[in-house]
């Protein structure tokens, strides 16, 4: 895509704040800035703090550098996946626009003479995001964001049902309103846990200053570390490409659901809004947890091996923070909450979408039931168990997605030309 993820940055910018849009009617259900914000909702969550630490403890600190450099490579196949979502994207029969892989791989694979192909690769994605919903964007965030909570209220160690009756209470009340109001509430707590959050990742870091720049050296060192062979330089850059493609959801097709109800005046309009997401999502929060991570050493203590150990990631984040304030943990423990329950409610739509596509519109309350009763089993399984569930549904999603952005992406990259032609200057 010529470097889009570069030359069409500040437009991007312009476009998710509104700037462009003034006096312009647009067809769609939620603006730039909300689309966003709710795809965000999705992907900045607990993979952002449990999912950074865990992959520190497992592949060193030079599976940070493989992070960064999946971030910035997926902010252009961020844009292909959701420029194909408003590309094909379609009103169904109760007025809900429906969008995203399913819609793309199905309808795309008609226009070039393979329908066969795109209704298997349509239905094969949506089941495995069904099931990507169940693990990563309920379970994970269920299980880790007990684990962080329970550290500044311990009786909910012994209480795991009380927290996920609170969660069932909230999510139950959010997804029953649909797309806009998931995307009422992710506008508004996701721009705050994100702001808190830095907050408190800039006052560690300031506190530990002496420390950022041989953190940031030994990064690139680990990175291209040889020392193991072979086999373990590959290993770091594997596991960080993995906890980057979990974090961010680049190439998985999850975020192209949410973009495709935005209100756009060409369809790669929403592409360019989307490629901020793995900037945001992987450079900017996933960077500022790892170096917190790192400054403090919590991720080498034998102290807290036991976290590492049980991949609690989101619990040693907590004690990376509280290196600087007894305070933060519990500040944290909000933001944690807030984290994993924004993703919760836009994956509940990805889910819900998928289902309908697979079972039939008229089936979505089973969807939204069965939802509900995992958020009670993610609070009671065991995290490793619930890791490796989360990792083989969502990573699997993007087999079939891939295949069909790599196959489309000549269409694409003549609708980027034509955008760029009337609409940049």
């Amino acid at each position: 895509m010529g470097f889009v993820n570069i030359r069409l940055f500040r437009h991007a910018i312009r476009l998710t704040s509104g700037v462009l849009d003034k006096g312009k009617s647009k067809a769609g259900e939620i603006s730039h800035f909300k689309a966003l914000t709710t795809a965000l909702s999705a992907t900045v969550g607990l993979g952002n703090i449990a999912g950074v630490a865990i992959a520190i403890s497992v592949g060193g600190p030079g599976a940070v550098f493989w992070m960064m450099l999946m971030g910035f490579v997926g902010m252009s196949t961020k844009f292909t996946e959701c420029s194909l979502a408003l590309m094909f994207r379609e009103k169904r029969p109760d007025g809900q626009l429906m969008g995203g892989p399913m819609r793309y791989l199905q309808r795309g694979f008609q226009q070039i003479n393979k329908p066969k192909l795109g209704k298997f690769l349509a239905t094969f994605f949506a089941i495995l995001c069904i099931g990507g919903s169940f693990g990563g964007g309920v379970a994970f965030q269920v299980n880790q964001s007990l684990n962080a909570v329970s550290m500044s209220f311990p009786f909910l160690e012994n209480a795991q049902w009380a927290y996920a009756l609170f969660l069932i209470v909230l999510v139950g009340f959010v997804i029953i309103g649909g797309i806009k109001r998931i995307a009422e509430v992710a506008g508004r707590v996701v721009p705050l846990m994100f702001v808190i959050y830095m907050i408190m990742s800039t006052i560690v870091l300031i506190a530990h200053y002496d420390r950022i720049l041989p953190v940031i050296s030994l990064i690139f060192q680990s990175a291209f570390n040889m020392e193991s062979g072979i086999g373990g330089f590959f290993g770091v850059m594997v596991v960080g490409f993995q906890r980057a493609a979990f974090s961010s959801e680049v190439g998985l097709g999850s975020s192209p659901i949410a973009h495709a109800v935005a209100k756009v005046e060409h369809p790669v309009e929403e592409g360019v809004v989307a490629l901020l997401e793995p900037f945001i999502d992987t450079i900017i929060i996933c960077a500022t947890t790892a170096l917190v991570i790192l400054v403090t050493g919590v991720y080498d203590n034998p102290d807290f091996a036991h976290l590492v150990s049980g991949q609690k990631g989101a619990a040693l984040t907590s004690q990376a923070l509280g290196q600087v304030s007894n305070l933060f943990p519990f500040i944290l423990s909000i933001s944690v909450f807030l984290f994993a329950f924004s993703t919760i409610i836009s994956w509940s739509y990805y889910g819900e979408r998928c289902f309908s596509f697979v079972f039939n519109e008229k089936y979505a309350l089973i969807y939204k039931i069965i939802l509900l009763i995992v958020i009670f089993l993610g609070a009671i399984a065991h995290s490793t168990v619930i890791m490796e569930f989360c990792d083989l549904m969502i990573l699997s999603m993007a087999l079939p997605n891939l295949i069909g952005v790599l196959w489309l992406s000549g269409k694409v990259k003549e609708a980027l030309n034509d955008y760029t032609t009337r609409f940049v200057k």
